[in-house]
């Protein structure tokens, strides 16, 4: 039986790319598809893959929370990130978190390919490019004020930040997430407290910039492999 893999993006597009790539390999087979977070947890837990090739940057829930809840879980699949940050904070951050692999959107198709193929052999594998960076993050001695909004916030106070950046209200959160308003808007305060923040704008911004939300991203998709085979191209 081949390498059975579900995958999540909220670009369709990306996905039928990533699919019609993955299922070229005779021994990889693309058993789930999802477009955010949640649907994600829902086939990991139905379809039980080997991997989950997941974006960070999904409305409703994002890859971040999603991973954060797979990982706690037994069966679990081996983790592949291919998203267009290359934050290393956000690398350590999911590295931490149990992910097995990290690209960047914008390599070859091959280094996919061989990410997944490593990750089965209970190996790790990142972007060539981001190596450097993530070494030289691990190397540095941050301050409390420069570490992501990941390590700083609970996993609900994340997923309330992604909700009121992607426009949604008190009230619509609180029906979402099946608590009360007052609680939601006690996170909030909690939420701009820590983060030192003054309102829904910075807040939004702020989302933006660590990954957690999908609001004005640009939609990028893996290259072809090139003619020389190697990742850089």
């Amino acid at each position: 039986m081949g390498i059975r893999v579900v995958l999540a993006d909220d670009h369709l597009i990306v996905r039928q790319g990533l699919v019609s790539l993955l299922e070229r390999e005779a021994d990889i087979q693309v058993v789930g598809q999802a477009d955010d977070g949640l649907e994600l947890i829902y086939l990991v837990r139905q379809l039980k893959p080997d991997v989950a090739v997941t974006d960070i940057t999904m409305p409703g829930l994002n890859g971040f929370e999603a991973i954060h809840r797979i990982v706690a879980e037994a069966p679990r699949p081996k983790i592949v990130c291919l998203s267009v940050h290359g934050d290393p904070r956000l690398v350590r951050a999911v590295l931490d978190k149990g992910v097995s692999a990290y690209l960047v959107k914008g390599c070859a198709y091959h280094e996919l390919i061989r990410a997944v193929r490593t990750v089965m052999d209970n190996q790790s594998y990142l972007s060539p490019e981001l190596v450097r960076a993530v070494v030289h993050d691990c190397r540095s001695v941050g301050t409390a004020s420069e570490m992501s909004v990941h390590m700083n916030l609970t996993s609900r106070e994340r997923e309330i930040v992604q909700l009121f950046a992607e426009g949604q209200s008190t009230h619509q959160i609180a029906k979402r997430l099946h608590i009360s308003e007052k609680t939601v808007a006690s996170h909030r305060e909690h939420i701009m407290n820590k983060l030192q923040l003054s309102g829904i704008a910075e807040l939004t911004h702020y989302a933006i910039r660590e990954g957690l939300c999908a609001v004005h991203l640009p939609c990028p998709v893996l290259k072809p492999e090139c003619e020389t085979g190697t990742s850089t191209c």
